[in-house]
């Protein structure tokens, strides 16, 4: 591990950099404790692939696409995005499609200069656009973050500015952290397995 680029832990989040190889696994581990064995897991990948920055949501989203996972219900791709124009209707959509789902958001965000590569996991809802001045609506029972550049002056900027490199390796790390916290929720469900809850589980992620 690299001793300059240490983790951070809260009560609630984990903060790993993507040069540490095993931030995916650290990741999945607190992103797994946070799931519901009750409700349908529904993950939001926000951003657009107009600007390099905000791309980290719907690249995610694709990446994840391509993994066919089981239990894992994908809004965001960078053929269908989800962005400011139509986050309240997925957000609503989600809520007419899932009876209460558990949603993991996923965004990029802009932060101090030092901590450009850190990727969070924490408990609680993101606020699309707040690093731009824009007001959207919270989303989220579960937000992943990944900080792209540094944020405080000229915002739209600093991400049509952010190298693509970055943002598909901490796409790449996010998307190996889920693949394996879906692994461990599996793992889960297969210790409190009965008919009863596979049925149920088949109810809540029809394929």
């Amino acid at each position: 591990m690299n001793e300059a680029i240490p983790p951070q832990f809260t009560d609630t989040s984990c903060r790993s950099h993507l040069e540490d190889h095993m931030t995916p696994h650290r990741l999945a581990k607190t992103l797994a404790a946070t799931y519901p064995v009750d409700r349908p897991i529904v993950y939001v990948c926000i951003g657009t692939d107009r600007s390099t920055g905000d791309s980290l949501g719907p690249l995610t989203g694709s990446l994840l696409e391509k993994r066919r996972l089981p239990f894992c219900e994908l809004y965001g791709t960078l053929k269908d995005p989800v962005h400011a124009l139509n986050l309240a209707d997925t957000a609503e959509k989600i809520r007419m499609e899932y009876d209460n789902a558990f949603v993991v958001a996923i965004d990029a965000c802009l932060g101090q200069y030092r901590n450009i590569g850190y990727i969070e996991v924490g408990e609680g809802p993101i606020f699309p656009g707040a690093g731009v001045q824009k007001q959207l609506p919270p989303i989220g029972d579960v937000h992943i973050t990944g900080i792209v550049n540094a944020g405080g002056f000229m915002e739209h900027a600093m991400l049509q500015n952010t190298r693509l490199y970055l943002v598909n390796e901490m796409a790449s790390k996010i998307t190996d952290a889920i693949h394996y916290s879906n692994i461990l929720l599996r793992k889960r469900l297969a210790k409190i397995h009965t008919p009863h809850t596979g049925e149920q589980w088949s109810q809540l992620h029809p394929q």
